[in-house]
């Protein structure tokens, strides 16, 4: 049971995204049928892609959680205000068609029908945009975002302290108050604030017996440390792969699932991410069958924080963030503002009863010049001139070197 605490980890953003739909238990929502096929694969492609540079990014012995879903929703948000060079590269990097109309209209779809997926498992996402009230947005990508998203509109003052609380108020009502913070402050270059709150409660199918739950070691990469181990032997979707075992945890009616990949003693976890793809992830779907196993898994809460922008350049989105960025669709002209950062905010808590986890992905948006202010502190040698104004005049004139 060397690792399998990393994994869970890596699992449950999986869940996310690609919820699993291979069991036969899986009651059909048919809006969400309507959403292609290849938006499913290629976003699947983006969660794996966004995984593997995340981890690469981040210590090799630290915990952590991510939302592909949220990420790839704000980054589609954004989408609808950027042009040029800037335009491609998150087209590029999000998989998504060029046909703005189209993919707006799967993300509507999803939006508002993967809540309504298993009516046993609580699923809800909710998009904002926050902007300076002296800030001039465009109305159609204000009206668009509305439209395809759902997402509310906010012009504030960000000058005002009051402001950063209404933000993290909004961050905590949709995440159930597991995430209570997203910003610590507004800074003077901040315009705009792109948000996506995504939050997940599903009870297991099968749960886990509480008397069964035993103190066990958890043998992890610096250390050894007791937890609490839940089991059970039930009959669960299983495939061994060739660097690693999985088993697929359904929550609800089966519509949702965790599914918990474990590798091989000789493999390394970082070397089974970066082995993950979209084909592979498939693969695996395809392989997993029922059968009865003996689970082990430990019970664990995260609260975890990250900053994407070194993420998301390596991903081919690097323009966005430079002075070259064409956001004009937000805010004409090009070059007028740029992103100052992606972060997220994520929290997964597993019990004996089932998981909760949320998300959530905040794009600051700054002026490329940020407002300044001229200072004019005469702490070296200085002229000075004495004129009278209406005639032009000069009265005076000196020079200060020493005092």
């Amino acid at each position: 049971m060397k690792k399998i605490k990393n994994l869970s980890l890596a699992a449950a953003c999986f869940f996310m995204v690609a919820s699993c739909n291979h069991s036969n238990s899986v009651t059909p929502n048919k809006q969400l049928q309507a959403i292609p096929a290849t938006f499913s694969n290629q976003t699947s492609e983006f969660a794996f892609d966004f995984l593997k540079k995340h981890n690469a990014e981040e210590k090799a012995d630290k915990n952590y959680l991510v939302s592909p879903l949220s990420l790839h929703i704000a980054l589609g948000m954004l989408l609808n205000g950027a042009e040029g060079k800037t335009k491609e590269e998150i087209q590029t990097g999000l998989r998504v068609s060029s046909d703005l109309t189209t993919t707006n209209g799967i993300y509507k779809d999803l939006i508002d029908n993967l809540p309504k997926s298993d009516p046993k498992v609580t699923n809800t996402i909710a998009n904002s945009i926050w902007y300076r009230n002296s800030f001039t947005v465009e109305k159609s990508f204000l009206d668009v975002l509305k439209t395809s998203f759902n997402a509310t509109a906010s012009a504030e003052d960000f000058n005002n302290v009051a402001t950063v609380g209404k933000i993290n108020t909004w961050a905590s009502d949709n995440t159930n108050g597991k995430i209570k913070k997203v910003l610590d402050k507004i800074e003077p270059a901040h315009v705009m604030f792109l948000m996506n709150a995504l939050y997940f409660k599903g009870d297991w199918k099968i749960p886990f017996k509480t008397e069964n739950t035993q103190d066990a070691s958890f043998v992890g990469t610096t250390s050894s440390k007791t937890v609490k181990m839940m089991n059970m032997l039930e009959p669960v979707k299983y495939a061994k792969r060739t660097d690693y075992q999985a088993i697929e945890l359904a929550y609800g009616s089966g519509n949702y699932a965790m599914t918990i990949l474990l590798p091989n003693e000789k493999t390394n976890v970082g070397s089974l991410v970066n082995a993950l793809s979209g084909t592979e992830w498939k693969n695996l779907n395809a392989a997993l069958q029922e059968q009865k196993v003996i689970v082990g898994l430990p019970k664990f809460t995260l609260e975890y924080e990250t900053n994407l922008n070194n993420v998301l350049s390596n991903m081919g989105m690097p323009t966005m963030f430079s002075e070259a960025a064409d956001l004009s669709k937000i805010a004409p002209p090009a070059g007028k503002i740029k992103v100052g950062f992606v972060k997220q905010n994520t929290f997964v808590a597993v019990d004996e009863k089932g998981t909760e986890a949320a998300a959530v992905t905040t794009i600051g948006i700054i002026v490329t010049s940020a407002p300044s202010y001229p200072e004019v502190i005469c702490n070296r040698p200085f002229l000075f001139i004495i004129s009278e104004k209406q005639s032009n005049t000069i009265l005076f004139a000196g020079k200060i070197v020493n005092l």
